[in-house]
């Protein structure tokens, strides 16, 4: 029994890791300009999709039957990859982290609520705190966002609080990664249809595309549908909040950036808030007898 735990908080911690690499690189390569943002969301699925494949292939075993996905998972996928691809064309950093996370976080927990699940006053605290945690962080860097790029990025994130909520159930997260990103082809193929005449292609862009979509995307998103076979909707919501503070450290450690005050009393509300939401739910949990 104590091997889970661990094996859910290494995956957590890894899959935390993937999406703040996703969002530096999608912010080297759309802040910049050296791709557009249709041809990098469909490079970065296709590298998924490619990725996954190979990866799905040497680790089949025979007789297993896996679970393949969903339709409606692949859509949530695509819709989040796509509007946040978009959003970030004219959304400055803070304000698309908070309106992506924040976005994140309401949707799971309101989804939760719905279900019956109904949140322990810790529960409520530990949002709160990580989520003030979270905005004192990013609110130097925040200015009116464009009413577009709100929209988009609230759309991606949205998107992506459905797409965990899916995630979920799932049995075999490699097989369903996998065929959730090969689902996207038909929409892939629209994409490409539809912005062919205005991509703007560069080596730079490609690969900071193929990185995403291979790496930080396809592998990141396996090792969370299996971290989330161990985590509440509420704790998966709340932990994905560590993200901006995981790129924040990483512009510490390679980028030369200095450690902040503000960082620091950030992370430690965020993760303050997390351990309280965890701990909130195990305590109860124990202490609540289990019926026949």
């Amino acid at each position: 029994m104590s091997v889970m735990p661990a094996k859910i908080l290494l995956c957590t911690s890894l899959a935390l890791l993937a999406f703040a690499g996703n969002s530096i690189l999608c912010r080297l390569a759309l802040g910049n300009g050296v791709i557009d943002a249709g041809s990098f969301t469909a490079i970065r699925l296709l590298s998924g999709i490619i990725v996954l494949a190979v990866m799905l292939t040497l680790t089949k075993n025979k007789g297993q039957s896996a679970s393949k996905g969903s339709w409606g998972a692949s859509l949530m996928l695509f819709l989040y990859a796509v509007t946040f691809s978009f959003a970030y064309i004219s959304l400055e950093t803070g304000v698309g982290a908070l309106v992506l996370f924040g976005s994140v976080q309401i949707t799971m927990i309101l989804a939760s609520l719905i279900s019956g699940n109904r949140l322990l006053y810790s529960e409520w605290i530990g949002v709160a705190l990580a989520f003030s945690g979270f905005v004192y962080l990013i609110i130097p860097g925040l200015s009116t966002p464009s009413l577009m790029g709100f929209i988009l990025m609230t759309v991606a994130g949205i998107a992506w609080g459905i797409y965990t909520l899916i995630g979920r159930g799932s049995k075999s997260p490699l097989s369903d990664t996998a065929y959730n990103f090969l689902r996207t082809l038909p929409f892939v193929a629209v994409l490409i249809a539809i912005f062919f005449q205005d991509s703007k292609l560069s080596q730079e862009g490609i690969l900071l595309a193929v990185l995403s979509g291979g790496i930080a995307s396809g592998i990141g998103y396996t090792i969370w549908y299996i971290a989330l076979g161990g985590l509440s909707a509420t704790q998966a919501a709340v932990v994905q909040l560590l993200v901006p503070v995981i790129a924040a450290i990483g512009g510490v450690i390679f980028a030369n950036e200095m450690i902040s005050l503000r960082l620091v009393l950030s992370s430690m509300m965020i993760l303050g808030g997390i351990l309280t939401v965890a701990l909130g739910r195990s305590h109860f949990n124990k202490l609540t007898p289990r019926r026949a």
